[in-house]
């Protein structure tokens, strides 16, 4: 998805143990997740609108 293979995703985890402790980072993680899913839901939402508008946009040119 964002171009990092295994290597880079363990990595990131262990720099994240590190700094965060493993106490810390389920919260972190599922609060991480929580946010990329809102970020889709948004996205998708736009992506839906944009449509939208243009559809209505074609109608109005087609009835000019």
């Amino acid at each position: 998805m964002f171009g990092l293979g295994i290597p880079e995703l363990i990595l990131i985890l262990v720099i994240a143990l590190v700094i965060f402790g493993p106490k810390k980072l389920p919260e972190i993680s599922k609060a991480l997740g929580k946010s990329i899913k809102e970020f889709r839901n948004s996205t998708s939402d736009i992506t839906e609108t944009a449509k939208t508008i243009k559809d209505v946009s074609d109608v109005a040119k087609k009835l000019k």
